[in-house]
């Protein structure tokens, strides 16, 4: 541990040479340091130096260890580790322990003494390891119900452990930023969900996380611990791999914000701790949302759910899809381009019906040449809401009781199953308690008044028509998307064409904000009209 003085590695180091000169060994520099890691968790040659030194038995003679819980605390590791040293002919020197320095000698085979000492050794150790861990989950339990009292371990993204004024710790906000750790977490929160507010997919907002750099929640902490980044994760089946870095996921992201640890509650196994009265216990009086803030994200993660989706292709270079239509069946139509194997046939590219390829029949199947199709919707756009202020779409979130009345319900039936279960007075009253606790919560929560969201619109410095010219063709589709536009298109009639003829396609905008401004835009267009001049276009 490098936080407690009685077993800093510097401690270790000197009780371990002290001994090793008592018994005129020679440590010199060969050791073996692997701190974090626990002997109750790992075997001594599953740890990362002392089992590469156990895999080099003629590199050295013997072997100490401070003291014995720091090489074993289970009888079958001590067995394995004796059953190595008693084939490699080796010593083994715990420095310091109850009795003092003990010393075991493997290099006589026949001398049963040390196998003796190490199965009654290793016996203590491990009473004594199983005790350590029934006297940390008694104590955890018991914080776990403490209000604003944090047990330990790693936070909560966007939390930080702050000590409490009369012992202990609690969480507050982590709003630190340095260049080792990058941004705080707080910050990154905000930016993650003002991305998906303004339409970005989970997908996309993790992928700029990772080109800015940021660390993900897990190298955020041992960057902050000044440890290294990385580890073993899971790959194939019944395999780890190794990485450097983790990266953001967009699962990840959901996971992090649908959690209620945003409210500031304690969450065990995915569920709320909660008193008594079946009210959440809270681990901080500083939660990074409010409720009305955690049901608006989670409203928006419900939307792009599976069930929901809509899946299209972000790949292609075709500035209308999924705004252009056939005006004989009202199906959408794709990009047709033609391919260069095929002779005698036209090269140039096409919008078509794709009615066909659906299994439908069209009355009236539409095509029509790419670039004249691009070059009418930005003409029309511009001209209608070119010179438009962009807006910013603010989210002011509401309050609905329902999703927290629908998850105590869920524990409430959960509990309920266990009913007629309990086998005396004792766990029957337990069981009792808890249920009328989540009744009455329940019944709270159904009285509160539903609080519906708004969103206000704020107005930007530059255009519609700004943002157009400096943008790609996926972010022009994007904005035609957004805005509602849908161009429908008839079938021409026979023989060449030379130019677009306007009379059979037709602009209009879906949504009410753009839809009004092309009101307003014909309006304008029609009075200047009677004074014989036109508005420019920009």
């Amino acid at each position: 541990m490098l936080t407690d003085e009685t077993t800093s590695p510097e401690r270790q180091r000197d009780a371990n040479q002290a001994a090793a000169a008592a018994l005129s060994i020679d440590l010199g520099d060969r050791e073996a340091v692997d701190l974090g890691v626990s002997a109750s968790k790992t075997t001594p040659f599953e740890r990362p130096e002392l089992g590469a030194w156990l895999r080099r038995p003629d590199d050295f003679d013997a072997l100490c260890f401070w003291r014995f819980d720091r090489a074993v605390r289970s009888m079958d590791d001590m067995h394995e580790l004796a059953k190595w040293a008693r084939e490699n002919r080796k010593m083994i020197v715990f420095a310091e322990g109850p009795g003092g320095r003990l010393v075991l000698d493997f290099r006589n085979p026949l001398d049963p003494m040390a196998q003796l000492m190490v199965t009654l050794f290793a016996f203590a150790a491990q009473m004594e390891a199983q005790a350590i861990r029934e006297r940390v989950t008694s104590a955890q339990a018991a914080m776990r119900v403490m209000p604003l009292r944090w047990r330990g371990s790693r936070p909560p993204y966007g939390f930080t452990p702050a000590p409490l004024e009369k012992g202990g710790w609690t969480l507050v906000q982590d709003t630190e930023t340095d260049e080792q750790t990058g941004p705080a977490p707080v910050v990154v929160i905000e930016r993650i969900i003002k991305e998906l507010m303004d339409g970005k997919s989970a997908v996309a907002v993790a992928q700029g996380l990772n080109e800015s750099g940021i660390p993900s929640p897990r190298d955020y902490w041992a960057l902050k611990k000044g440890r290294a980044t990385g580890g073993k994760t899971g790959g194939k089946a019944g395999e780890t791999t190794t990485r450097d870095r983790f990266t953001w996921r967009h699962n990840a992201i959901k996971e992090l914000l649908t959690s209620e640890r945003m409210l500031g509650w304690k969450v065990t196994g995915g569920k709320p701790v909660r008193d008594s009265d079946g009210a959440p216990i809270m681990a901080t009086t500083d939660p990074i949302l409010t409720r009305e803030e955690f049901d608006a994200v989670g409203a928006l993660f419900a939307e792009r759910s599976v069930g929901n989706k809509k899946v299209f292709r972000s790949d292609s270079v075709s500035l209308l899809l999924r705004v252009i239509l056939c005006d004989g069946c009202g199906q959408r139509m794709y990009m047709h381009v033609p391919s260069s194997t095929n002779k005698g046939t036209s090269k140039t590219e096409t919008y078509k019906c794709g009615s066909y390829t659906r299994g439908h029949s069209c009355a009236a199947p539409a095509s029509i040449k790419r670039q004249w199709a691009d070059e009418y919707a930005a003409q029309e756009f511009l001209r209608t809401v070119g010179s438009l202020r962009l807006t910013h779409t603010k989210m002011i979130p509401g309050y609905d009781p329902q999703p927290e009345i629908d998850a105590t319900a869920a524990e409430y039936a959960s509990h309920m199953e266990s009913e007629g279960t309990q086998t005396n007075p004792v766990t029957r009253t337990i069981w009792e308690k808890r249920r009328d606790a989540l009744d009455k919560r329940i019944t709270e929560l159904m009285g509160r008044e539903k609080v519906e969201p708004r969103r206000d619109i704020i107005q930007l410095d530059r255009t519609f028509g700004d943002e157009w010219h400096s943008a790609d063709t996926a972010s022009k589709r994007e904005m035609l998307v957004n805005a509602g536009v849908e161009i429908r298109v008839k079938k021409a009639k026979r023989g060449k064409v030379f130019r677009l003829d306007e009379g059979r396609v037709n602009f209009r905008f879906t949504e009410p904000f753009f839809e009004e401004a092309a009101d307003a835009m014909r309006g304008i267009e029609s009075e200047f009209a009677h004074l014989g001049s036109a508005p420019a276009t920009v």
